[in-house]
């Protein structure tokens, strides 16, 4: 009991236990449910921007409402199918699940280094691949020899390079097991043109889909609220938080709809203002409805509810693919661009 006393002593103790490493436990539900979904062709959704655009994206808040970790694989899984689609790749699909892997984080780049046709070999390091141990493709942002970025698709089984999985840390989201993975002459198959991932209109489309997967998990917790409220007894605390999540739910929903009919409309003009758009109003009615619901309900459903805390825990995870004042000002830049009177009724 004495070296408790000593500062130093519990300053190094504290320090070594609260940066202990967190390991990844594989999920493997997830792997199975994902194999269930595609066995019944429910990972078919409508391409964005033929018309379904909307019922593809309440498929997406669906399945994020019932876990946000299956949603990350299966909104992945759906994108790669669009993507493959768009870019004229479809020979390329093969069977088993798919994810997209396009983070370009300084500290990692993934080159192409040899090429034989259309098979390339990769070397370097990708990060934040979400799934890929649980999951057979990977379409992944490559740099080629002329310093463009080009779209490759991986069949992990083929892959020699390791897996490094020692760096990811939350709690949230920790059931993806996002991991990094190194690439030594490795091979892959170039997909599309150069440039042709981000040039796309399907890329914004895409980054609704992202969105709806956000407004999803929030309604699923709104509903925890709702319930709650329907109690005999009154309490006025959590009716006026339930009137604050409705107010925030209703216009996300409607800037989805009107988001979804824009893209339908014209699918082939560049979607950017109006996604970048529909994910500002998004996150920032979902990160209302964390708040409210929250401190309506308290402490209760996140220790006792598995689903709610799961929500709970992965939601704020993963609504940072919203990279906050940055995405708000390039949405500045681009209205600041724009004509007078965007905002009448």
């Amino acid at each position: 009991m004495g070296m408790i006393n000593e500062p130093g002593n519990l300053d190094a103790l504290l320090q070594d236990f609260a940066r202990r490493p967190k390991r990844l436990e594989l999920d493997v539900q997830l792997a199975q449910v994902m194999q269930a979904l595609q066995a019944q062709e429910l990972d078919q959704l409508p391409l964005p921007g033929k018309g379904r655009t909307l019922q593809r994206w309440q498929v997406l808040a669906q399945v994020a409402g019932c876990d946000l970790a299956l949603a990350k694989l299966y909104e992945g899984h759906t994108d790669a199918l669009a993507i493959l689609a768009e870019c004229s790749a479809l020979h390329r699909l093969g069977t088993g699940i798919w994810g997209v892997w396009a983070a370009e984080p300084p500290s990692a780049r993934t080159r192409i280094v040899g090429r034989e046709g259309s098979r390339v070999y990769l070397e370097g390091r990708k990060d934040w691949c979400s799934g890929a141990l649980q999951i057979d493709h990977g379409l992944l942002t490559a740099w080629d020899e002329e310093d463009r970025q080009q779209l490759v698709a991986i069949t992990l089984s083929e892959q020699a390079q390791p897996f490094i999985t020692e760096t990811w840390h939350a709690v949230g989201m920790a059931a993806t097991n996002s991991i990094e993975i190194e690439f030594s002459h490795s091979p892959a198959y170039a997909v599309g043109g150069p440039g042709q991932y981000l040039s796309r209109p399907g890329f914004w489309h895409g980054g609704g889909g992202i969105a709806a997967c956000w407004y999803g998990a929030a309604e699923a917790l709104a509903e925890y609220l709702r319930e709650h409220c329907q109690a005999p007894r009154s309490d006025p605390h959590a009716n006026a938080h339930l009137g604050a999540v409705d107010a925030a739910l209703c216009g996300a929903s409607a800037a989805l709809r009107q988001c979804a009919d824009w893209i339908d409309a014209q699918p082939g003009v560049d979607a950017s203002l109006p996604v970048r758009r529909l994910r500002a109003q998004v996150e920032q009615a979902v990160t209302e409805v964390i708040a409210h619901v929250g401190r309506a309900l308290g402490a209760s459903p996140f220790c006792r509810d598995s689903h709610f805390a799961r929500l709970s825990a992965d939601l704020p995870v993963f609504l940072r693919q919203s990279h906050a004042e940055r995405d708000l000002a390039e949405l500045g830049q681009l209205l600041a661009q724009s004509a007078a009177g965007s905002w009448r009724l």
